[in-house]
Parts: C-alpha cells; sequence; structure tokens
C-alpha cells in the first residue's frame, strides 16, 4: 500500500471523529470541580482522556485545514492557528489537572481550590499569577478559532457546511439552553459533534474515491506520452 500526502491528510479524519466524540461524552460525566474529586479514579480517567482527545483535536484540525487549505484562504490560517494555540494551553492546564493537583491536596489544599475556581470562575483566595488570565487567553483563542475556522470551512465549500455551521455556531445557540440548565460544560458539545461530523466527511473522502474507481480498471494512456 502506497502511502500519499491525501491518504494521510484523510486519515486524520479518524483523529477528528475520535476526538470529537471524546469531547462529547466527557462533557456530562466530568466530576464536580472540588477538593473531593481531585483524588477519585474517575478525575485521573476523565483528565488522561481530556488530555488523549486534546492531541487527537490539534490533529485532526490540521488534516481538515490541510484538506482545504487553498479555499479556507486567511481565514482558516487564522482559525486553525487560533485553535491550535488554544488547545495546547488547554492541555497544559489539564496536564496541571491530571498530574500536578491530586499531589497538592494535602499539602496545598488552598492553591489546589484556587485552580479549581479558575475553571468554574470563582475568584482565588490564593495569589495564581498569570494562571487565571492564561485559562481565560486559552479559551477565547478556543472559542475564536472554532468561530473562525468553522466560517472557512462553511466558506471553503469542501466539507460539509452544516457541521461547519455547527462547529461554528452550536456554542453560541446552545449556550442559553445550558444556562437555564445550569450546565455550562454542555456548551461544549456541538463543538464535538461538528468536529467529528467534519472528521468523518474527511476520512470517508477515501471510501468515495476508491469506490469510484472499479476493481481492475486500468489508466487510460495519454496520448501525448507517445509523441
Amino acid at each position: 500500500m502506497n502511502v500519499t500526502a491525501p491518504g494521510l491528510t484523510r486519515a486524520t479524519g479518524i483523529s477528528a471523529v475520535v476526538a470529537g466524540l471524546l469531547f462529547v461524552i466527557i462533557q456530562p460525566i466530568h466530576p464536580p470541580d472540588t477538593l473531593a474529586s481531585v483524588t477519585t479514579t474517575a478525575w485521573a480517567a476523565i483528565h488522561y482522556l481530556t488530555i488523549a482527545m486534546t492531541v487527537l483535536f490539534v490533529i485532526g484540525i490540521a488534516g481538515i485545514y490541510t484538506r482545504q487549505m487553498k479555499e479556507a484562504g486567511w481565514l482558516g490560517l487564522a482559525g486553525f492557528v487560533a485553535l491550535s494555540l488554544g488547545l495546547l494551553l488547554t492541555a497544559a492546564f489539564v496536564f496541571v489537572e491530571a498530574f500536578i493537583e491530586p499531589l497538592l491536596v494535602t499539602s496545598s489544599p488552598g492553591f489546589v481550590e484556587g485552580l479549581l475556581g479558575i475553571v468554574e470562575g470563582h475568584p482565588s483566595e490564593v495569589d495564581l499569577g498569570a494562571l487565571p488570565t492564561l485559562w481565560s487567553v486559552s479559551g477565547a483563542l478556543v472559542l475564536g478559532g472554532c468561530i473562525l475556522f468553522g466560517i472557512a470551512t462553511f466558506r471553503a465549500r469542501v466539507l460539509p457546511r452544516w457541521a461547519a455551521t455547527v462547529f461554528a455556531a452550536g456554542i453560541v445557540v446552545s449556550a442559553p439552553i445550558a444556562a437555564v440548565l445550569q450546565a455550562p460544560r454542555l456548551t461544549a458539545m456541538p463543538i464535538g459533534l461538528g468536529l467529528a461530523w467534519m472528521g468523518y466527511a474527511l476520512w470517508s473522502e477515501r471510501r468515495t474515491h476508491a469506490a469510484a474507481a472499479p476493481a481492475g480498471a486500468l489508466p487510460h494512456p495519454d496520448p501525448s506520452a507517445a509523441a
């Protein structure tokens, strides 16, 4: 089997599908951001999955961007860069939640509660330096990146436009519903659905192209080659 650049690009669609589904699944089962949760098995498992999801997310959008690079233009590039930076910053925070916070629960509970408060938007009694600002920046980059990247994908007309719409606008539409239900994490679910949809479309291009070519068909010779 020959490995080609277009084939690798389409294969990244699988990463986008897995990342999108994990993004959806993680939101409703995420443990409460409380001190008692930090040392539980559920906390560790969810944050290990979140780290994996973030890595796959970056790989997935890299493949999607590569597939539509020319059509997406500068808006696609801006969305891709912003979203990638936001995801990398988020991964750093998740790493702290998964591996550092459990070690500090006993010795520095106030510091851990301050870190947990960043996620919930609660003020901290401990000086956390630039961490709250970095968290806000990461959230703004992810949200802004999703909107820009989704709009660019919609305009590019390479992947399904409805998938791009869900990815870009779903979080805005779902925010009022999540506010009523007092479940802010649910606002992230449309992003995951849109990502999985775009990833499936990217991956399925390989199957579509393969099905279009009959088995054993020989390429037509180029008359000019014999000249």
